[in-house]
Order: structure tokens, then C-alpha cells, then sequence
């Protein structure tokens, strides 16, 4: 039986990790206390205990504003980290899965972004993503980068459940509605992983975009899953709420925002046979099972 390690076991990834690989072998998921990815000799004691044959490394510091004002410690984690496992993973010969980021885009391109496009990060969040993505490629091996954009899940804090609660506590919202991208359901990036695995060789090695299909902004998805909670939630039913449409500088952040996050993941559905959802689909199985999962947290 394969040895999975899967890091940031309590992050909205790594819990559906945790259930969408148990098939597949044995899973060693770990949290910070765990192994701590902002220390490297931790990471190498860690891998080397556990030895696993495949490494899936969802953890990040993502917490794209506060990296801002925390940037050695983001990278640390989001670079320095990657590259370490890399490298503990070359000397098992184990798979190394590691998530990215459209971040790693300046976002002014107008089309979806393609693996090939040359990066260029606007802020430090994005920086250190690159130089994660960069450290597992100057290392080699058996890897598979994988980017994506806008996640949210059943677990953990995001934007789906911000605005279920601020819708609420409001009667108005102001959403930025000139940033474009996939919202993606941690649910999909980790039931993707399973099948990518079973797909994997060693020539696939390299990056790739996962998202689903389609594009929104930010205005629009808070729309939808304001439109969607009112089929389950009794104080949203018939409350009255405006969301009003703004523009980025309406909104000023410390880290700044590619305005187009779309993916091209055309790579990525070639390469291993995926059949990838439209993004509005996803957001109505998972809002569903926020109001009718048993265990929605």
C-alpha cells in the first residue's frame, strides 16, 4: 500500500484531500504542528520518518494581504518549503503533487493564461508561490504543479462563506466586480488529484492549471451564492439585499490583484482525461451541502 503524506491537513484542501486519496493508499496528514514548513530541518526529519510515495503539499501561507507585511515568512513557507520537499522527494523517488496560484500572473492579459505564459507576480504572495514552483523545477524529479484560483470549500474560512454571513448582517454589499477568474471547489481540485494520480507517469511531470470551466468576477459569484442560499437559508429567503458592482480601486487591498485570473486548462484535461464542471455547478453542490451536510465544518 502507497504512503501519502498530505500537509495542511486542516486546510480547506487538505481536508478533502484527506477523503478523496484514502482509496488510493495510506494517508499520513499532517498540520503545522506536524511539521512545520516554515523550518527546513523539520521538513527533512518529517519526510524522512514517514517516507512516503507520494507527497501532496495544499499548505501555503495564504493569506495574500498579510504576506505583505510578512514576506520572509511566506516565503519560507510557500518557497523555500516547496523546494525542500522537492529534494526529500527526489531521494525516495516519491511523487511530489504541490498546489500554485494564478497570482504567479500580473493579470493583464486578456485571454486565459496558458502554462507557458511568462509569470510575473504583482505581489508577495504571488512571488513566493513562483518561487516555490521554481524551486521543485530546478530540483526535478517526479513533480506535478498544479495552479488554480479562487478556492473555496465546505471547510475552513473563504469568500463563499463571508458573504453567506455578511449577507446576513446587511442589507447592502459592495463586491469587486472587475476581477475575472474560475472560483474553484476544493472538493474538485482534490478529486482531481485521485484521478491524476492513477494517471501519472513520469514524462507528465511539469505544470498545470486546474479549474473548472467558465469565468466570473468576484460581484457575480457573490450573487450566485447569495441566489443559491435562498433556496435553503429561511433568513435569506425573502431579505431584501443589494450587491453593488464596484471597481478594484473602490476597494484598495495591500496586496494587489491580477484583474484576470482565467486558466487555461486545456493541458491539464488532455494529459490525464479530466472532465472539469463549469464553476457555477460546483458552487451549487457545495452551497447545498453547507446548509444539508451533516458535517458542512
Amino acid at each position: 500500500m502507497k504512503k501519502i503524506l498530505v500537509t495542511g491537513k486542516n486546510g480547506q484542501v487538505g481536508w478533502e484531500l484527506q477523503r478523496a486519496l484514502a482509496s488510493l493508499g495510506q494517508i499520513i496528514a499532517l498540520d503545522s504542528q506536524g511539521m512545520d514548513l516554515s523550518d527546513v530541518d523539520a521538513i527533512r526529519r518529517k519526510v524522512r520518518e514517514v517516507a512516503p510515495d507520494i507527497i501532496v503539499n495544499p499548505a501555503a501561507h495564504t493569506a495574500v494581504d498579510k504576506a505583505e507585511s510578512e514576506p520572509d515568512l511566506s516565503m519560507a513557507i510557500n518557497g523555500t518549503a516547496a523546494g525542500v520537499l522537492a529534494e526529500e522527494a527526489k531521494k525516495l523517488d516519491a511523487l511530489l503533487i504541490h498546489y500554485s496560484t494564478d497570482y504567479v500572473f500580473n493579470g493583464s492579459k486578456t485571454s486565459p493564461y496558458v502554462e507557458t505564459d511568462t509569470p510575473d507576480p504583482q505581489s508577495v504572495y504571488g512571488k513566493t508561490k513562483l518561487a516555490g514552483e521554481q524551486a521543485i523545477q530546478a530540483v526535478g524529479g517526479k513533480h506535478l504543479i498544479l495552479r488554480t484560483s479562487w478556492v473555496y470549500g465546505v471547510h475552513g474560512g473563504n469568500f463563499v462563506k463571508t458573504i453567506l454571513r455578511l449577507a446576513k448582517e446587511r442589507s447592502e454589499l459592495r463586491i469587486v466586480a472587475d476581477q475575472y477568474g474560475a472560483p474553484t471547489w476544493a472538493r474538485l481540485l482534490a478529486e482531481s488529484t485521485a484521478q491524476i494520480i492513477g494517471k501519472y507517469s513520469e514524462e507528465k511531470s511539469g505544470v498545470y492549471h486546474l479549474t473548472p470551466g467558465g469565468r466570473t468576477n468576484w460581484h457575480q459569484f457573490a450573487e450566485e451564492i447569495v441566489r443559491l442560499a435562498r433556496q435553503y437559508d429561511d433568513a435569506l429567503k425573502d431579505k431584501p439585499l443589494t450587491i453593488h458592482p464596484i471597481a478594484t480601486h473602490e476597494y484598495p487591498l495591500p496586496a494587489k490583484r491580477p484583474a484576470n485570473s482565467s486558466l487555461s486548462t486545456e493541458k491539464i484535461r488532455k494529459t490525464f482525461g479530466l472532465e472539469l464542471p463549469q464553476w457555477d455547478a460546483d458552487l451549487a453542490k457545495c452551497v447545498r451541502l453547507l446548509y444539508v451536510s451533516a458535517k458542512p465544518c
